[in-house]
């Protein structure tokens, strides 16, 4: 069977060079990035002694645009990445597709490769409210190829192209689990003899996008109060590291009556589960998503993970953690009780596929099949498929 290649492309306005990239997320396995590969096609004749130059720029946005005053701006754009792409410097290794690529458009295509800095922060973005205005905070990665004299050259807008592109992390090796996630809590009252107990344990520590959350929860009421209601919600924790903030949000929500009231001196054990999706908190300001809003299948963003030897406080960008948080209504007197389990919701390895159940992944409309790999072993010239980034043009910032 031929497998057909997708490869995504745009043009500049002056239609005089077209940029190729085999994918546009780029995965972050820990132990390595995938590098950004594609090939610039330049009009025979066009440049004149002109050259060709990319970048790779990331902006985090950490605050709301419209509180920019007086020279302040709550935004940083870097260009982590630069080379000159034509003439070439150098010659890369050519990887399948841009080996089809350069063999089927000739002379005048140029292979090239980006890198990914080491603990580079993922693409996320916090959706705005209604009335918010101007660009969306989060952390954003943009592919910038244009034509220029010299290096100091900026160049034209009639021939640049960008192409905005997404940074993912994903499990690549499944890790050792020892012992479930778990969490115990005891509350006394005063003037009140006896403890309520609350056990939490999920069903496993790491989940995918759009999978169901399980967690059983046991209660033993050795008090004299009663628990009228349980509350069981999915918290994603953000933090935003240029500013130290920190805040979290609900993006998924049951609240259960059955077995209640606990009665002093009876026990209550229920398994409960949750599936937090980003199309069920698409109104819902301040949720982060992995990477841009009008990208119709983005998801929850994905817990930050950070590579082996490394120490969590060194994550950058906005570094995203999830919890299930359990509460018990002990009435007006008793109060609550409230405890939070950690886990991780992230994308799946390319190996997940062959070993969970197909109908986990049915509503993760973001992981297209050969997003993270693909083989192209029996392919031919011909069946390569052209897909343009128009789906990625957002005139109010500037990525077109």
């Amino acid at each position: 069977m031929v497998v057909a290649v997708k490869v995504f492309k745009k043009t500049t306005p002056n239609g005089k060079v077209t940029v190729y990239l085999s994918k546009r997320d780029f995965v972050d396995h820990l132990d390595r990035t995938d590098p950004i590969d594609g090939v610039v096609v330049v009009e025979d004749g066009y440049l004149q002694g002109r050259k060709v130059y990319g970048q790779v720029v990331t902006t985090y946005r950490y605050g709301r645009e419209e509180d920019e005053v007086m020279g302040v701006k709550f935004s940083k754009e870097m260009t982590i990445a630069y080379d000159q792409i034509v003439p070439p410097k150098k010659n890369p290794d050519l990887t399948t597709v841009q080996d089809k690529l350069t063999k089927k458009m000739g002379p005048v295509a140029y292979p090239f490769v980006f890198h990914f800095p080491e603990m580079a922060p993922s693409s996320v973005t916090l959706q705005p409210g209604e009335d918010d205005q101007g660009k969306p905070l989060g952390v954003e990665y943009y592919l910038k190829v244009y034509v220029g004299a010299n290096e100091e050259d900026k160049g034209h807008k009639r021939s640049t192209v960008t192409l905005a592109i997404k940074k993912l992390q994903i499990l690549a090796r499944p890790r050792a689990v020892t012992r479930l996630p778990s969490s115990v809590v005891a509350k006394g009252f005063t003037f009140s003899t006896g403890k309520i107990n609350l056990e939490v344990t999920l069903d496993k520590e790491i989940y995918y996008h759009g999978e169901q959350i399980g967690a059983n929860v046991t209660i033993s009421n050795n008090s004299r109060k009663t628990v009228r209601n349980m509350k069981v919600y999915v918290v994603q924790h953000c933090e935003v590291t240029m500013v130290n903030a920190q805040f979290s949000k609900y993006v998924a929500s049951l609240e259960t009556r059955e077995g209640c009231p606990i009665t002093p001196g009876t026990s209550f054990t229920k398994t409960v589960y949750l599936i937090p999706l980003a199309s069920s908190n698409k109104d819902r300001r301040g949720v982060a998503l992995d990477g841009r809003l009008r990208d119709d299948d983005a998801n929850l963003a994905s817990s930050t993970l950070v590579p082996d030897g490394k120490c969590p406080i060194d994550a950058i960008g906005i570094v995203i953690s999830y919890s299930l948080r359990v509460k018990l209504n002990c009435g007006t007197l008793g109060g609550e009780i409230v405890t939070d389990v950690p886990f991780k919701l992230l994308h799946p390895g390319p190996g997940a596929y062959d070993k969970e159940k197909p109908k986990t992944f049915k509503k993760m409309r973001s992981m297209e099949k050969g997003r993270y790999g693909n083989s192209y072993e029996n392919d031919d010239d011909d069946n390569i498929v052209f897909e343009d980034f128009a789906r990625f043009r957002l005139s109010q910032d500037g990525v077109e």
